[in-house]
């Protein structure tokens, strides 16, 4: 069994339908639980780094616009709104318990040249300072995710874990983990409570994006929880919409679909 308990260095993924209302509006109740869990968790040890979503759909939110932008320019748009207004929420609510936190948004680019050592760096730095790092695609000047709609953030959240040596990788988002079939489909679905490899069975429970507001599916945490493990990096999926269910996760109790890395399976 994986002890989730004495996992030092976390790195939470948190999609758009766990911050949002379906208005593309924040979920202000939902984030100040979620930030008050986090603040607790930051208290008792754990260094956390979030890759926070968001950004569009609250820009989105913010300009009273009716339904995600079609056309890339009014993506970037809502971007460069939705991500202002992100970071300001953070700041404030973690400012009440008296955590830091800071803006870190990468490219594709940046994580792929010789550049990557500065943001290692960076976040190490910033984890020894006692900050909570939050990451994001810059949307505003990279567009892969926002013209090929893959979740980016979902890979970029295993990439994240990767290059910051995290002990764990959770992804928050409107499932309760990995189903064994669409259980918007099938009432008999249930929860894969355990993944130790990543085969072409695994993939087929994959499905499709969820939210209107979010790019990510199924198909997308898959794809972050096979970066995730073959680095050595155990990952979970789990529902955001009970942050109190992070106590039950780092208290070993059983919590959305967790996939085992590789290295672990011979602990």
């Amino acid at each position: 069994m994986i002890d989730i308990a004495s996992k030092k260095r976390i790195v939470l993924k948190l999609g758009t339908s766990t911050l949002t209302h379906k208005t593309g509006k924040l979920n202000i109740r939902r984030m100040n639980n979620l930030v008050r869990v986090l603040a607790d968790l930051h208290n008792s040890g754990k260094e956390l780094l979030i890759v926070s979503s968001g950004a569009v759909g609250m820009g989105i939110g913010k300009l009273n616009l009716p339904e995600r932008p079609k056309d890339t320019p009014s993506k970037q748009a809502a971007a460069a709104v939705g991500q202002c207004e992100l970071m300001h929420v953070y700041d404030d609510m973690f400012s009440k318990y008296s955590v830091t936190v800071a803006q870190i948004l990468l490219t594709k680019n940046t994580l792929h040249n010789d550049r990557l050592p500065h943001v290692q760096n960076t976040i190490e730095r910033l984890l020894q300072l006692g900050v909570i790092p939050i990451v994001n695609e810059n949307d505003t000047v990279a567009i892969d995710e926002l013209e090929l709609e893959i979740g980016e953030n979902d890979s970029l959240s295993a990439i994240v874990a990767s290059i910051a040596n995290a002990d764990l990788l959770v992804i928050l988002s409107d499932i309760d983990g990995l189903f064994s079939a669409d259980p918007r489909k099938y009432a008999d679905a249930e929860v894969v409570p355990v993944v130790e490899k990543i085969d072409e069975n695994i993939i087929k429970m994959a499905g499709g994006a969820g939210s209107s507001f979010g790019t990510g599916g199924m198909a997308t945490k898959i794809n972050a929880a096979k970066i995730a493990t073959e680095n050595g990096i155990d990952m979970v999926i789990m529902n955001g919409k009970d942050p109190e269910q992070l106590y039950n996760l780092f208290e070993n109790k059983e919590v959305g679909t967790l996939f085992i890395a590789e290295s672990s399976k011979s602990e």
